[in-house]
C-alpha cells in the first residue's frame, strides 16, 4: 500500500508541505492530538460550587488543561487528585468564611442554581450582573 502522497518523503525535494517530511508516526500523532480537543463545560461569568467542598465561585477564566506548578498539582491528597487533561478553572470562590481565588478540575465542578448573588470583591470589578442573575464580562474588559 503507498502512502499518502502528503507523507512521501522525496529527498531530493524540497517541498513546501510541512507534511512533506512526516512519517506515519507523525501522522498518528498529529490525528491523536487532535481527538484529544475538548471544550469547556462551563463559561466565564458562570456559577458553579465544588462537588465535594462547600464554596462556589463565578468563573473568570479556564485553562484547557492543568497549567499550574507540580508542587501545586502534588499538595492535592492523592485519593481526590483530578487527571490533569480537563479543563481547569479560575473562580473567584467563596465559602461561608472568607473569599479567595480558587483553581478547580472540571470533573469537581457543577452548575449552582442557588441564585443567590456572589459577594466576592472581584467579581463586580469584572463582571456585571443581568436581571436574571448571570454574570457577564464588563464592556470595559471586552476586546
Amino acid at each position: 500500500m503507498a502512502l499518502p502522497r502528503d507523507l512521501q518523503f522525496d529527498p531530493l525535494t524540497l517541498s513546501p508541505n510541512p507534511l512533506a517530511h512526516a512519517t506515519i508516526l507523525d501522522y498518528v500523532d498529529m490525528s491523536m492530538s487532535m481527538e484529544k480537543t475538548r471544550s469547556a463545560k462551563f463559561k466565564i461569568g458562570q456559577v458553579v460550587r465544588h462537588r465535594l467542598f462547600p464554596f462556589r465561585g463565578v468563573v473568570f477564566d479556564i485553562d484547557p488543561e492543568f497549567n499550574n506548578t507540580e508542587e501545586w498539582y502534588q499538595s492535592i491528597p492523592a485519593e481526590v487528585r483530578p487527571h490533569k487533561d480537563q479543563p481547569f478553572y479560575h473562580l473567584f470562590a467563596e465559602n461561608s468564611e472568607s473569599e479567595y481565588i480558587a483553581y478547580v478540575s472540571e470533573q469537581n465542578l457543577l452548575p449552582d442554581t442557588s441564585g443567590e448573588p456572589l459577594r466576592h470583591p472581584q467579581v463586580a470589578e469584572i463582571f456585571e450582573q443581568d436581571d436574571k442573575g448571570s454574570y457577564r464580562p464588563r464592556n470595559s474588559l471586552l476586546n
